[in-house]
């Protein structure tokens, strides 16, 4: 009886309809983030020449951005389950164009570093709120506007190279002060969203407390394994996305003889590409189903990885293309999936998440840093491409019904 209760307590309240503007509005803001956080991967040659870094180093770099961002994100995403900040997604914005400063005026590795680390801080601020905003203004479509705010990350990453292929290569270190311009705009979209946001919070805490659908509940043993398992599926994703968006310049540049410039304009075929999945990605996991979509996005790719490392630079760009399409699908779906696994912690989950890609990212650079050094960049390729076998652990990932709204 009391099932029956909720369900129709839950019917009584139907869920308001998807909020393009604000959903739209986020999208735009990830874009800009991730595009001034992309500058710092893209511009790795040059910092390599100019500072006389090694592999090791670069892989720090990327190391200290990513864990940063990593070991917040969680933090932030379970405080703000508690008490949700609007207005926090522009002090993130904040500290990124801190961090570039920093980074434009960096005249030692120490210093490169603690830029690198102030542009993580932006990320673990950012990441959980934002991603809350997203499903609140989802209108009960979390796949689809998932998706839609991932990709305006995606698309930022991608820009990135682009920008500093025309504007840094070019200009020089001190040049990427004028993407604070960018952070400056990202900040004004943040403080139109967070006022959206604390009016939707308000509106919530008058309005009676909708209940889920009875969820499938499953055991916390079960819910813990199926955690662990994503977080192993994780792991593959970002740590092959490391080697790729670290060292693609390198191997191209290494393997093909191509300029830094054209080098960077192929690994933004990569991250476009990448961006193109994740629009996919959310939209087919709200019809198919998430499982299916994990397990053909991690696993689907492994035929691709074998082959990149041994193929000429032609299909080198389209194994590259094809995998960043499907690897990236993965995304909306996972971080929508284990929501609907632990349903009430969106903030906890979209932090745990997106702090794990980072996370993995970072450890992936610094690691794939050391065996490049060791055995070339090219056996580091070989060795890699054999990562994405762990998709098949996805075969032991529990069906979830998902909730009717929330």
């Amino acid at each position: 009886m009391s099932s029956t209760a909720s369900t129709r307590e839950t019917r009584a309240i139907p869920p308001e309809g998807i909020v393009m503007a604000v959903l739209l509005a986020v999208s735009f803001s990830h874009f800009l983030n991730d595009t001034m956080q992309s500058l710092l991967p893209a511009i790795y040659p040059n910092l390599k020449e100019q500072f006389q870094l090694n592999f090791v180093q670069i892989g720090l770099l990327t190391f200290v951005f990513q864990v940063t961002a990593s070991l917040l994100q969680p933090l932030v995403g379970m405080a703000t389950d508690k008490r949700p900040q609007p207005y926090s997604l522009s002090v993130g914005m904040g500290f990124t164009m801190i961090g570039l400063i920093l980074l434009s005026r960096a005249n030692s590795y120490p210093f490169l570093l603690v830029a690198a680390g102030m542009i993580g801080i932006g990320s673990s601020i950012f990441h959980p709120e934002s991603s809350r905003v997203a499903r609140l203004s989802s209108g009960g479509r979390h796949g689809l506007a998932q998706s839609v705010f991932q990709v305006g990350g995606n698309f930022g990453t991608a820009l990135g190279p682009v920008l500093a292929a025309f504007i840094v290569v070019p200009h020089g270190q001190r040049s990427i002060v004028w993407f604070s311009g960018i952070a400056l705009l990202g900040m004004v979209v943040l403080g139109a969203v967070g006022r959206w946001y604390q009016q939707r919070m308000a509106s919530n805490r008058r309005r009676p407390r909708a209940q889920m659908h009875p969820h499938e509940a499953l055991p916390q043993a079960r819910v813990l394994i199926t955690m662990i398992i994503l977080v192993a599926l994780v792991f593959s994703k970002f740590f092959y996305l490391a080697s790729i968006s670290s060292y693609y310049t390198f191997y191209l540049i290494h393997q093909f003889n191509v300029s830094v410039q054209s080098a960077q304009l192929l690994l933004f075929v990569f991250l476009g590409a990448a961006a193109l999945g994740t629009v996919f990605g959310g939209p087919i996991g709200d019809k198919i189903g998430r499982k299916l979509v994990i397990w053909v996005s991690i696993l689907g790719i492994l035929p691709f990885t074998l082959a990149l490392p041994y193929v000429g630079l032609g299909w080198t760009v389209v194994l590259s293309f094809i995998i960043g399409f499907v690897l990236s699908s993965a995304m909306p779906a996972m971080i929508v999936y284990a929501q609907e696994l632990v349903p009430g912690r969106v903030g906890l989950i979209s932090g745990l998440f997106f702090g794990l890609a980072f996370g993995m990212g970072g450890l992936g650079a610094a690691a794939i840093g050391i065996i490049a050094d060791r055995f070339g960049i090219v056996t580091t390729y070989e060795i890699c491409s054999f990562l994405p076998v762990i998709g098949l652990l996805a075969a032991f990932l529990p069906h979830i019904r998902a909730p009717q709204h929330g």
